[in-house]
């Protein structure tokens, strides 16, 4: 590990002052940073520890949502009562995030931030574009089984390990966020990117810019919602394909759904084409599978990992026919 400057801050001003320092990064509960900082793959020259600033409170809001403060802990967030009852979903898929230890370390924010990566990225001595940009994609030749058939491009073929905001984005959750130029919102959606010809930009997020909390609007399918992870293990395991998913129905049709995917894009994925299909549509497995296979339609499975289409497909089927239950 390289040698780096620490520093705490005590509110957002601070904050912000020490990231205006060349190669500063932000360190939260540190469970990715820190990994990546032991291998050799992050190298920040100052870090600025924002865990004691005063965003770890979860409120209402006068909409009728929550706000969540970027420093709340996964494990709290997880066991809040309205979470549970009123976007299960979110619950369910930061339980499945991590282990308990890591849960009682990892923020909100932090989760959000944590790098879309494979062994090529976290291996100093192989070929990466998103660790060296222009090296190559040691992944594409290499091992891809569990990378992306969505949205890659041929500089990245990686996909985002957050379980937390996969949920998030099925929900129209909001960011806000807060710089050298003031605040601003961007919806979790539209937070990370995908690879394109910069496959080294997670987010969209400007240089020292810090998250202050995430928004959850009030939303009927939310609360008839669940989240299914696919992983080669039942701990502690990045998806193979996961499914957030929420449905509102009407005398058996569907009135609303909200669906997302993760492991299966450098980006939590939103469906929009299967949300569209569903629309008014008879709550039926034929229904499902039909909107999962107009969502799956743009996929581009690279020369291993096409058994993902169908498990992506038997995901969203059997997770939105469990909620009409």
């Amino acid at each position: 590990m390289r040698p780096f400057r620490y520093e705490r801050a005590e509110d957002a001003g601070a904050a912000l002052a020490a990231a205006a320092a060349e190669g500063a990064t932000f360190l939260g509960g540190g469970t990715n940073l820190v990994d990546l900082m032991r291998l050799g793959v992050e190298t920040p020259a100052v870090l600025v520890d924002v865990t004691r600033l005063p965003f770890r409170e979860i409120e209402e809001t006068e909409a009728g949502g929550l706000r969540i403060g970027a420093g709340v802990r996964n494990s709290d967030l997880a066991a809040d009562p309205r979470v549970r009852s009123r976007w299960p979903a979110l619950g369910e898929a930061l339980l499945s995030g991590a282990s308990g230890q890591l849960r009682n370390r990892a923020t909100t924010g932090g989760n959000l931030l944590q790098r879309t990566r494979c062994p090529y990225f976290q291996d100093v001595t192989a070929p990466c574009n998103k660790r060296a940009p222009g090296s190559g994609c040691s992944a594409r030749a290499g091992e891809h089984a569990n990378h992306a058939i969505l949205g890659w491009s041929e500089r990245c073929v990686a996909t985002h390990p957050s379980d937390m905001a996969v949920a998030l984005t099925a929900f129209d959750a909001l960011v806000h966020l807060v710089g050298r130029d003031g605040g601003r919102e961007c919806p979790v959606e539209g937070l990370h990117r995908l690879p394109g010809d910069e496959p080294q930009r997670d987010t969209v997020l400007e240089r020292g810019e810090l998250i202050v909390a995430v928004e959850l609007p009030p939303l009927a399918a939310a609360e008839r919602s669940a989240y299914r992870k696919v992983r080669e293990r039942a701990s502690f395991e990045f998806a193979l394909v996961s499914v957030a998913a929420g449905l509102e129905l009407e005398d058996g049709c569907v009135r609303q759904v909200r669906i997302a995917l993760g492991g299966v894009a450098h980006k939590p994925w939103r469906a929009h084409a299967a949300e569209a299909a569903l629309h008014g549509v008879p709550a039926t497995a034929a229904s499902f599978r039909a909107a999962a296979d107009a969502e799956l339609e743009q996929a581009r499975p690279l020369r291993d990992n096409a058994w993902k289409i169908e498990l992506a497909r038997n995901a969203i089927v059997r997770t939105l026919v469990e909620l009409t239950r």
